[in-house]
């Protein structure tokens, strides 16, 4: 109660919500939804707003159900439905305008800019974000990419508390390309 209480009041400070909030205002969220820091949901029209089951939003996202950019010379915003799916990744800084459906399973690259729909079962990237390839084609890829390059357990992450030592080794054995880590 006394973590809700303060939560609350370090996002009316910074002038921002968080989801239980704009849940309250009409925002529509599955199960497992995953935001990392800074991310906006469109408090203004959030209602407008629909997010599947399992998924997650890198650093900064921002959905956004209304375009102000009509405001000045017609008086009127746009405002559309942004409809996000089910298992869908969203990469940090994207972000997602009015009038978009994301469909499931779908991962989009940092730095997109989403302004029209994206089918499902896809991997997109860019401004504007367009499909790169399907997500099997992705999966398939970075498969036997794990074949090649080095694949670290949870031990070698700040939330199991890694080691100088392995520090020190992952800088090494990435000098030259990724890897990837639990």
């Amino acid at each position: 109660m006394k973590f809700e209480f303060l939560k609350n009041l370090l996002y009316r400070i910074r002038g921002s919500y968080t989801v239980e909030q704009l849940q309250k205002m009409g925002l529509k969220v599955g199960r497992n939804f995953e935001p990392q820091i800074g991310f906006e949901l469109d408090p203004s029209h959030c209602w407008l707003i629909s997010i599947g089951d399992d998924v997650t939003f890198g650093p900064h996202v921002q959905v956004l159900a209304h375009d102000a950019s009509t405001c000045k010379h017609l008086g009127y915003a746009k405002i559309g439905r942004v409809n996000i799916g089910n298992r869908v990744f969203i990469g940090a800084g994207s972000i997602i305008l009015p009038n978009v459906d994301i469909g499931d399973n779908v991962i989009i690259g940092a730095g997109s800019i989403v302004s029209r729909s994206l089918p499902s079962n896809s991997v997109c990237a860019g401004n504007p974000a367009v499909v790169l390839s399907t997500l099997e084609e992705f999966t398939s890829k970075n498969k036997i990419l794990m074949e090649e390059r080095p694949v670290y357990d949870e031990t070698f992450t700040l939330r199991k508390n890694i080691s100088g030592e392995k520090k020190q080794r992952q800088c090494l054995e990435l000098t030259d390309g990724i890897g990837f880590v639990k």
